[in-house]
């Protein structure tokens, strides 16, 4: 019996299409953002104060005999991206990057709950497939949560939303904490 490993490696990330060198942060509950992390120019256009770039990155490897698949293992992590990240200096301060690290936060959240689910797969032979029907969902409520959030808040204006969505992303972190990046 013959056994081999297939690399493949899926990537989604919440900007768009990343060159293998660009710089990232990983998420670490120990190392929290700094305005020195934003390295994009602002936006002119922009009526916002601050844009966090950040996304999952998602990869998998499967094990086969012949051509039965018989394990997998899966990396899945959140990332911040400097390069795509930007902030008015004139009017970035703590408040503001906290709404900002909140960002990085809700991606964790969702690493949390895609590493959660994965967790719960056997190996199968349409493992691919529902990891990436997972994959694709757990971006689809990443994306919807960001957005949320935004509303909610009002960019941050809204002192009580912020607050409240301070606490509600903690203890939602807290619950999935077995899952967290290291």
């Amino acid at each position: 019996m013959q056994i081999k490993y297939i690399i493949v490696v899926l990537i989604f990330l919440f900007i768009g299409n990343a060159s293998s060198n660009e710089e990232t942060v990983t998420w670490n509950e120990l190392r929290k953002l700094t305005w020195s992390d934003f390295k994009a120019a602002p936006d002119s256009n922009s009526d916002a104060v601050a844009l966090t770039a950040s996304g999952i990155t998602f990869g998998y490897s499967l094990k086969t005999s012949g051509k039965r698949i018989i394990d997998f293992k899966y990396s899945v992590e959140a990332h911040f991206y400097p390069d795509k990240s930007w902030y008015v200096s004139e009017k970035g301060d703590s408040y503001i990057l906290g709404h900002e690290q909140l960002h990085f936060d809700i991606t964790e959240l969702y690493v949390r709950k895609f590493r959660q689910q994965l967790e719960r797969l056997v190996a199968n032979q349409n493992i691919k497939q529902q990891m990436n029907q997972i994959h694709i969902a757990i971006n689809d409520a990443l994306d919807k949560t960001q957005k949320t959030y935004d509303a909610q808040t009002k960019h941050s204006i809204n002192v009580d939303a912020q607050k409240y969505w301070q606490t509600y992303v903690a203890e939602e972190l807290a619950k999935l904490d077995t899952y967290k990046s290291q």
